[in-house]
């Protein structure tokens, strides 16, 4: 298990990249996947000096509120009233790959959208209808999923390239992902790049794609206190769609509970409420999308 999300171990990651129009011409790739086991930071907030019985020469250790890394597994019987273990050099080197898109994308002008949702929020419809709206417009499309190329064909028949990255037990998209797909779709200058991530509201918040804005996606059949319960990833999203309004005649969702508990934690976010179904609201998400590349 990966110490800083929790994913699986499954190392088999896929990228199938699909024409727009067609679901026919895969390419599949693998490559290891970046979560390690080993490395293990420990931070001690405190100085002392102390010998460690590992099994072999012992060697003794000075902590001044520094860290210091082991390439093996052990237990410390320090007597410790609290500690912490972190897998940093994971989140480390997603920053670097964060960076290296962030100026890939900037130097192509690229506005890249990381689109982040519970399964089931209606992301894929929204996308759908986006790229119909704006089929004069440049734009591809990163698909994150932890199996099938289901919505990847969806989003093709809707006019636009796509790769599918299937994560396997992995519970999120990282910025290494990012690159590597990107790579594979040839972005072209001046266009839009929508990043779907795996449904998740905990994990993506952790990891930063290199996108230009995050978008949170939530369905008002999810219920309105979604922003309480997952407060991390509506505190780093630029933009929150509420979608699926047309539903709220018919299910338990105050949406004045919602905005208030929202503002609270992140007052500079804006909030667009639309049905990606009906089209109700839709023309707010355009001119944002449009206000974003002006």
């Amino acid at each position: 298990m990966c110490g800083t999300c929790g994913c699986g171990d499954d190392d088999h990651i896929t990228y199938k990249k699909l024409e727009s129009g067609s679901d026919q011409q895969n390419h599949e790739h693998h490559h290891e996947h970046p979560h390690r086991h080993g490395n293990i930071v420990h931070i001690h907030p405190h100085q002392h000096k102390h010998s460690h019985p590992h099994g072999h020469v012992h060697h003794d250790h000075v902590h001044d509120h520094e860290h210091h890394e082991h390439d093996h597994e052990h237990d410390h019987p320090h007597g410790h009233s609290q500690s912490i273990s972190l897998e940093r050099n994971i989140l480390d080197k997603n920053m670097q790959f964060a960076e290296r898109n962030r100026g890939y994308f900037e130097a192509l002008k690229v506005n890249a959208y990381n689109l982040v949702s519970s399964p089931g929020s209606g992301k894929t419809t929204l996308l759908e209808r986006t790229i119909k709206a704006l089929k004069e417009k440049p734009l591809y499309v990163i698909e994150g999923d932890q199996q099938t190329t289901n919505d990847a064909k969806r989003i093709s028949e809707a006019g636009a390239p796509v790769v599918q990255v299937n994560t396997g037990n992995g519970c999120h998209l990282d910025a290494i992902m990012v690159n590597k797909a990107s790579k594979q779709l040839d972005i072209k200058p001046n266009s839009i790049l929508f990043i779907e991530n795996v449904g998740n509201l905990v994990c993506p918040a952790l990891f930063d794609l290199g996108e230009t804005k995050r978008v949170v996606i939530i369905s008002v059949t999810e219920g309105d206190d979604k922003p309480a319960k997952y407060p991390n990833m509506f505190q780093t999203s630029q933009l929150c769609i509420v979608n699926k309004i047309d539903l709220l005649p018919y299910v338990d969702f105050d949406m004045e509970t919602f905005d208030s508990t929202l503002k609270k934690l992140n007052r500079n976010i804006e909030v667009i409420k639309l049905s990606a179904r009906t089209g109700e609201g839709f023309e707010a998400w355009l001119r944002w999308i449009e206000m974003q590349n002006a």
